[in-house]
């Protein structure tokens, strides 16, 4: 019989909540220093940009890597972990599996940028590649765990890995009122599967909430329209925003999605584009395509802004070459 654990934030099959997003708020502050909340002017109101492509690992993800590999039983330690990830969850994973002693799997498109790839590879994680057209990663996953062992680190479909992206949301609002803001009344987050976007949204409860996705790859925006998961109609469809290339997000996202009135918002190629250039004119910041899609909402006018909005710039990991051709235009 199975002894039922007296914490009940340490559940695996438990719904994320706001009290974990505080507690994995705790363990994140006590690794991390905390990432810039930058201003920006658009249309004469102030913006501020929680730049998140300043992490060590370049996004927003090792937050909820480090929360949930911390979570760990020594025995799970031990028998390691396997993720999912275009790329930048890899690294986190990566990273916090490294600095944990944990043995780390992670399954990612066969058409992943390089310097992902390589970064992961970098940091100690065995990579198995997968066709994001022809094949599932979930379902090489679920095969390597049950030929390992091991445990699932999803990148966005899991408690813990939704509650610690939304410390995000907990710091940022902690900035805001060092400057004597409230803290945000609108939060515009670039979104693949979800997991920041449920995480932003559990960690401020009275904050309207616009998850952006790539054309295309537009699930959640529709999902929430419709009222139920769908999954994205061409898996084939040609983007650079490789970090929002998600097939669907999942029942455990959506619910916190759909409780909140989260709505979506669709940006073009040269949105995002647009969007890379004026965080590196304005903020001097590198962003990648997919960490920019936020502030291409904002830019391309398609979402109304607050008086105290807070947008992600939630990844800068982007192959050099092609961030160049960017810029130049």
């Amino acid at each position: 019989m199975t002894q039922q654990s007296p914490d009940p934030l340490l559940d695996p099959a438990r719904a994320p909540s706001l009290a974990g997003v505080e507690r994995a708020a705790a363990k994140v502050a006590a690794l991390l220093p905390q990432t810039p909340l930058l201003p920006i002017e658009i249309d004469g109101k102030t913006i501020w940009c929680k730049a998140e492509c300043l992490q060590p690992v370049g996004a927003f993800k090792i937050r909820g890597a480090w929360y949930r590999l911390t979570d760990l039983t020594p025995e799970q330690a031990a028998a390691g972990v396997v993720g999912v990830s275009s790329g930048n969850h890899a690294q986190g994973v990566a990273w916090a599996a490294k600095r944990l002693g944990i043995a780390a799997t992670i399954v990612m498109p066969s058409n992943a940028p390089q310097m992902k790839l390589a970064a992961t590879r970098a940091l100690g994680a065995e990579v198995v590649l997968y066709d994001r057209v022809t094949e599932s990663r979930d379902a090489v996953a679920a095969k390597l765990l049950e030929e390992r062992g091991g445990t699932l680190v999803h990148a966005y479909g899991d408690p813990w890995i939704i509650e610690g992206q939304g410390t995000a949301g907990v710091e940022a609002r902690a900035q805001m009122q060092e400057r004597g803001i409230d803290g945000p009344d609108k939060v515009i987050a670039c979104c693949g599967g979800g997991g920041l976007s449920a995480g932003l949204a559990l960690a401020l409860p009275e904050t309207e909430l616009v998850a952006v996705e790539p054309e295309g790859w537009d699930d959640v925006k529709r999902s929430l329209e419709a009222g139920e998961i769908l999954s994205v109609e061409d898996l084939a469809y040609p983007t650079e925003c490789d970090a929002l290339q998600t097939p669907q997000t999942w029942p455990i996202n959506f619910a916190v999605l759909q409780a909140r009135g989260v709505r979506g918002v669709v940006v073009t190629r040269e949105e995002v584009r647009h969007a890379m250039r004026v965080a590196f004119e304005k903020l001097h910041l590198v962003v990648e395509p997919g960490g920019a899609a936020a502030l291409a909402a904002v830019l391309a006018g398609k979402v109304e802004l607050g008086d105290a909005t807070l947008v992600t710039l939630s990844g800068g990991n982007v192959d050099p070459k092609h961030y160049a051709e960017i810029l130049a235009g």
